[in-house]
């Protein structure tokens, strides 16, 4: 799996013009599902947005992570981020998940994240979405699970 994580000061995302999901001062993620992946791919990536530490302590330094501030988390699918992009002028999309395998990992991401974390909110798979966000800092990292 991969993601994109942006630490925001809120985080919005839109679907047929009503808001489905909305953060405050956290992490907004970008996800993409390839064909390998599996569930412990999901559980993986979920442990890695919510400890990854990224957030300033009282020294200015990027050592807390979502859970020790306890912030907001807006997971969004993202197919388009398992294109291959390196050859050429259009994107391959051969190393996504079918939308079926997709939709069912991310399912199982939001529900293990509806488990594990209390402020969470989702973007709606397949759905075309409007997604608002202020970055922070900014601060954006590329996670992956699997092989690469």
């Amino acid at each position: 799996m991969i993601t994109i994580i942006q630490r925001v000061t809120s985080a919005k995302v839109i679907v047929n013009n009503q808001e489905i999901g909305k953060i405050d001062t956290g992490i907004m993620a970008l996800v993409a599902v390839e064909k390998a992946d599996t569930e412990k791919e999901a559980q993986l990536l979920l442990e890695r947005i919510l400890n990854y530490r990224i957030f300033a302590d009282s020294d200015e330094r990027m050592n807390l992570s979502l859970r020790d501030i306890n912030g907001g988390l807006l997971l969004i699918p993202q197919f388009t981020l398992a294109a291959d992009t390196q050859k050429g002028n259009r994107p391959s999309f051969i190393a996504a998940a079918a939308p079926e395998k997709g939709k069912e990992v991310f399912e199982y991401l939001q529900q293990l994240a509806k488990k594990t974390y209390q402020k969470v909110e989702f973007g709606e798979f397949g759905a075309d979405m409007q997604v608002a966000l202020v970055n922070n800092g900014p601060v954006t990292f590329i996670l992956r699970t699997g092989k690469t």
